[in-house]
């Protein structure tokens, strides 16, 4: 989209609408009648709400969205603050559609899963609705002033689901969330403020600060502020540690929500800011990124041994598997990004299936450590069956979805002969041993939670009801899906992860020339 052009609005506000949507909806939660111990009314009204703004996502990005064009779609643009030159400016492309769609099936799918909620559940299930629009918001806006804003409007409903209606530990993890985030935030906001008023005039449009493409130290300020502000969502390490705490301490669906879309959150932002905005400094630190790439995948493979708490073990699986993403992201080839992407949407779908079949025999057994469970499979074997599916969607068996992300991005590295051989190789071997050690420590969890010996305290215990059947296999057979039929969603971002390869590239040759 032109930065010059005239303000204007689409035909219809589908965007706005399924911004908006649930955030009107959250704003009549305190209106429902009863004293918020009754979950009835909060969970129908969020339910309803939320089905219908996936309806909406579905029918928006099915008739009106054009997979095979690059550009900006659906774009909405109005003028805002006008004193500030802040503009309510959405649109989508190929980076954003898809994202969009699976945080509104993931956050649907986290209050269907938010049951059994009996305390404050009329604050409860707003703060699900007001994190529905913010994380719409964030993957939606064109506007910078717009995105940061959304960007730190999400972290307040996320802090107070983990601090209220957390664990034991609850304030401690809340507090370290918020802290690592907030301080991310500030880079952020510094780095994109640099960018704004780098140029000969003032302006917040994503689409214009892409054309400025600073270099130089300038560039390279502006690249690391953003890549530790957004890294820490993502996470890179070393700043991940928030996400075993928080995973720890949160439900299960908040954590479902935590997996499945905040961390695709970081992944998308430097695919937008880093890449987009700063092609020549990304470039130069692509291999930078494959390193800490790398440095995740086996990092976060091996902590996950050390884990004694089913969430924290399957946090620090996380951890491992976003390092695919940057590995795809520092590759600058349309696979290793096309492969970035594909890995974003497929973990998305399998972290929130993990933690969804976690949070279902916590329900049974009121315990995530791994040395007080056993013999869960034969207690509940439909709960076995969905967590080990989701095990081995995990650790890339063929046939599922992370196999395809995964092995499209060995494939965008090894492809790239602006890496020497002997760098392509390192990278393969490292990041294969991670995928070594994956299997290993998420079937060794499946033995110990759901074989040996049967504790007698959980002998009798009910297996999943049809409402929690639904929701895992609405998370499962996607992955199934994706994994035979991979043009699913390669075609609604290919051609935007193209114009991005290309325009990397075109960068290179310039600054060859």
């Amino acid at each position: 989209m032109d930065a010059n052009l005239p303000l204007q609005t689409a035909s219809f506000p589908w965007l706005s609408l399924i911004v908006l949507l649930p955030a009107a909806a959250a704003l009549l939660m305190p209106l429902l009648p009863g004293d918020g111990s009754d979950p009835k009314g909060p969970r129908t009204l969020a339910l309803v709400v939320l089905l219908a703004d996936l309806v909406l996502m579905l029918v928006a990005f099915s008739q009106h969205f054009n997979g095979s064009e690059s550009g900006l779609q659906l774009v909405e643009r109005v003028s805002w603050v006008p004193a500030l030159g802040l503009e309510w400016s959405l649109a989508a492309d190929g980076l954003s559609a898809p994202l969009v769609v699976l945080s509104g099936l993931v956050t649907l799918l986290s209050v269907a899963a938010s049951w059994n909620i009996q305390r404050k559940t009329r604050l409860y299930f707003g703060l699900m609705l007001l994190q529905a629009s913010a994380q719409g918001l964030v993957f939606l806006s064109q506007d910078f002033l717009l995105f940061f804003l959304s960007w730190e409007l999400e972290l307040v409903p996320v802090y107070l689901l983990i601090a209220i209606w957390g664990g034991k530990q609850r304030q401690y993890a809340a507090t370290k969330f918020i802290l690592y985030t907030a301080t991310a935030s500030l880079l952020i906001l510094l780095s994109g403020l640099a960018l704004a008023f780098s140029g000969d005039t003032v302006s917040f449009n994503l689409s214009d600060l892409a054309t400025r493409s600073p270099g130089g130290t300038f560039g390279l300020l502006c690249y690391l502020g953003f890549l530790i502000g957004f890294g820490v969502k993502l996470p890179i390490f070393p700043l991940h540690t928030w996400l075993p705490d928080a995973h720890g301490e949160a439900n299960a669906p908040v954590s479902m929500l935590l997996a499945g879309v905040l961390l695709k959150m970081g992944g998308y932002a430097l695919l937008r800011f880093n890449v987009q905005m700063l092609p020549e400094v990304h470039l130069t630190l692509a291999p930078a990124l494959i390193v800490l790439g790398i440095v995740n995948i086996v990092y976060g493979a091996l902590n996950a041994f050390a884990q004694d708490n089913v969430k924290r073990r399957i946090a620090c699986s996380s951890v491992s598997h976003m390092g695919f993403v940057l590995v795809g992201i520092g590759a600058i080839d349309a696979l290793g990004i096309s492969g970035a992407m594909l890995q974003m949407i497929s973990h998305g779908l399998i972290a929130a299936s993990l933690f969804f079949a976690t949070g279902v025999f916590h329900d049974r057994t009121k315990t995530l450590s791994i040395p007080n469970m056993g013999g869960l499979a034969k207690a509940l074997p439909i709960t076995f069956a969905f967590f080990l599916a989701s095990s081995l969607a995990s650790l890339a068996l063929p046939g599922m979805s992370g196999f395809v992300s995964e092995i499209t991005v060995f494939l965008g590295v090894t492809s790239n002969d602006n890496f020497t051989i002997g760098f392509r190789v390192i990278t393969i071997v490292l990041a294969a041993i991670g995928l070594v050690l994956t299997p290993i420590y998420l079937l060794s969890l499946c033995r110990r939670v759901f074989f040996g010996p049967r504790i007698p305290a959980l002998a009798v215990v009910g297996d999943m009801n049809p409402r929690e059947l639904v929701i895992g296999l609405t998370l499962l057979v996607p992955t199934l899906v994706i994994g035979f039929w991979p043009r699913v969603a390669i075609d609604l971002y290919e051609a935007s992860t193209n114009a991005l390869a290309t325009e990397l590239s075109n960068t290179a040759l310039i600054a060859l020339s």
